[in-house]
């Protein structure tokens, strides 16, 4: 029997491991070590060789910080009771926290040296890692004093952090009844996907039902982290919650604008697919919200995990051949963890590890085909991974908005290699709803979590929202994006419960990057159909820039200007005929 949940022995064999102790123990050392440079920041002398210094021993941190914390991360994602990986991480985070007040004073110390890009262009690593020093200089002018920074890295782990693993705990291990039996959310959730309408509806039904009985806590959490992050936004001098996302995102707020408002243009469009979509399933008001990943066509296949695999391989052959050279290593190697059980966090994530160059891949595999886009998309994670291995640790961290764009540009592979080999009319009606359930997700749905979270970071400013007030909103952002394309009797109030991306206290808006990325993958592969020899090298050469150059500075490797209105159009301009096409194939 082939292997079904990841191996993380290229980590560690346990957390009782020698190796395992061992690198603990490094890591207080390294730490150790760190919080000793701290005086060093008290002039301007020897400056090359105190920023090559913080270079080095930052990337022998970064590294062991990636196995440890990764490991332990991993292990409490399929067992979220796991009380030794959540201890571990937790004595790691607690740890890291002592070198807080010495990142803050380094961060300030470069912001003020003089000179400071004749000093980096005057060696080859200070060169290699110039973006990672201008960045720091700009941070430098948000810090607070160097004592406030570090208490508040320590009060974060019993804050926004602590709220966060409530959250997970919370929806990973809640049991939803549903006709009797005890069910998984996740497991729930995936019967969204089934052909008969009743199962559809009533998952739908019992999931909304199950959420009661966690409504509250988790409405606590998310009040909770919006406010500490209002709080530290405003000390900083951001004018809001947004512009630090922007500024993290190394995005300007004239690309973000042009974006949104080429999205909600575009609206129009996609409830028109919306209301096609719910003629044919026989409903009179708009598609139900438990209605929207229903199958249509006749292609209602349940894919194996073996199936899977080699249809995401045979599509991405199409490609290159470093993606499915890749992608089998992942398959043979136990990258991949598919299916739910219980205590396993839902949805799906990639990890990209740096310290063994290698990725793991979370699902909630059921055996629909949005399954197997799903698993693609992941996939396409770890293949942005592998561009950046080759770069140092501190040149592979690249942002919110560029992180979808591998995973969606591989999801536009295998949809359209799919289409292209569809034998039938009905097949290929199967394949593009498919594809347009997904668009519809990061335009329409990403476009009213937008609404949602801009609400509420405005609210929190002034007030905290309990579960029903929550739920208000985002029934209002629901009919603001989808309009009249849902049927008003059944949206979902809940979608602020089940989506992790609202627990963060470092990442806030991790939702329009989703749009981003879609609509930046279709530019690229738009690109790729125009001149596939030149673009391969091209792409890979943008993907490994991503750590280390702004949004903007990375979509131009590819001649893409995506602070102009145009682009925006163009890419949603291929969905348009995406949609187009459903719209003639149905009549």
């Amino acid at each position: 029997m082939m292997r079904t949940e990841w191996n993380l022995d290229k980590l560690y064999l346990g957390f009782d491991s020698e190796d395992f102790q061992r690198d603990l123990q490094l890591f207080d050392q390294i730490v150790d070590e760190i919080v000793a440079m701290g005086d060093a920041y008290d002039n301007d002398e020897q400056k090359v060789e105190k920023l090559r210094n913080y270079i080095l021993i930052s990337q022998r941190l970064q590294t062991l910080a990636d196995r440890l914390i990764g490991f332990a991360s991993l292990r409490q994602a399929t067992d979220s009771t796991n009380l030794e990986a959540l201890k571990v991480m937790n004595r790691l985070q607690t740890k890291a926290t002592q070198i807080k007040f010495v990142e803050a004073k380094f961060c300030k110390w470069v912001g003020k040296l003089p000179n400071l890009e004749a000093t980096l262009q005057s060696d080859p690593l200070l060169q290699e890692h110039a973006f990672h020093f201008r960045e720091l200089a700009m941070e430098a002018k948000r810090m607070l004093d160097d004592q406030t920074e570090a208490l508040l890295a320590k009060l974060r782990q019993n804050g926004s952090m602590a709220w966060g693993r409530l959250q997970s705990l919370l929806t990973s291990t809640l049991s939803v009844t549903y006709e009797g039996k005890e069910m998984t959310l996740s497991e729930v959730r995936n019967l969204a996907y089934e052909p008969d309408p009743e199962v559809r509806k009533n998952a739908y039904l019992a999931e909304l039902k199950a959420y009661e009985k966690i409504e509250k806590p988790i409405a606590s959490a998310i009040n909770s982290i919006k406010g500490e992050v209002n709080t530290l936004t405003e000390a900083r001098g951001y004018k809001s919650a947004l512009e630090e996302s922007l500024t993290k995102s190394r995005i300007k707020e004239t690309t973000l604008q042009s974006m949104i408002e080429a999205m909600e243009q575009f609206l129009p469009v996609f409830r028109s697919y919306l209301k096609r979509k719910a003629e044919l399933l026989h409903h009179k008001n708009g598609l139900p919200f438990y209605d929207l990943f229903a199958p249509l066509g006749k292609t209602q296949k349940k894919f194996t995990i073996p199936e899977a695999n080699a249809y995401i391989l045979k599509n991405f052959r199409t490609f290159n051949t470093r993606l499915p050279e890749m992608v089998e290593r992942a398959f043979t190697e136990g990258w991949v963890d598919y299916l739910p059980r219980k205590g396993k966090v839902g949805g799906a994530f990639c990890a990209n590890l740096p310290s063994i160059k290698e990725s793991r891949v979370l699902t909630n595999f059921d055996g629909a085909f949005g399954d197997v886009i799903t698993l693609a998309h992941e996939l396409g994670h770890a293949y942005h991974g592998e561009a950046i291995f080759s770069e140092s640790i501190i040149n592979g961290e690249y942002p919110m908005p560029l992180a979808e764009t591998a995973s969606i540009f591989c999801e536009t592979i295998v949809n359209q290699a799919a289409f292209k080999d569809a034998s039938s009319k009905e097949e290929q009606i199967y394949l593009l709803e498919a594809s347009l359930q997904d668009a519809t997700q990061v335009i329409v749905d990403i476009l009213s979590r937008f609404y949602f979270e801009s609400a509420l970071f405005s609210g929190r400013k002034h007030t905290v929202f309990d579960e029903n007030e929550l739920k208000d909103m985002m029934i209002e952002a629901q009919k603001k994006s989808y309009g009249d394309g849902l049927d008003p009797e059944f949206l979902h109030p809940y979608m602020w419960v089940c989506k992790s991306h609202y627990y963060s206290g470092y990442l806030s808006f991790y939702n329009w990057p989703y749009a981003f990325g879609l609509l930046f993958a279709k530019g690229l592969y738009a690109k790729y159909l125009q001149d596939q020899a030149r673009f391969i090298p091209l792409y890979d050469e943008l993907l490994s820039n991503t750590g280390k150059m702004s949004v903007e500075a990375v979509a131009k490797i590819a001649g893409i200007d995506v602070e102009t209105p145009e682009f925006w159009h163009q890419s949603l301009g291929l969905l348009k005929n995406d949609i187009d096409l459903f719209l003639r194939l149905t009549r």
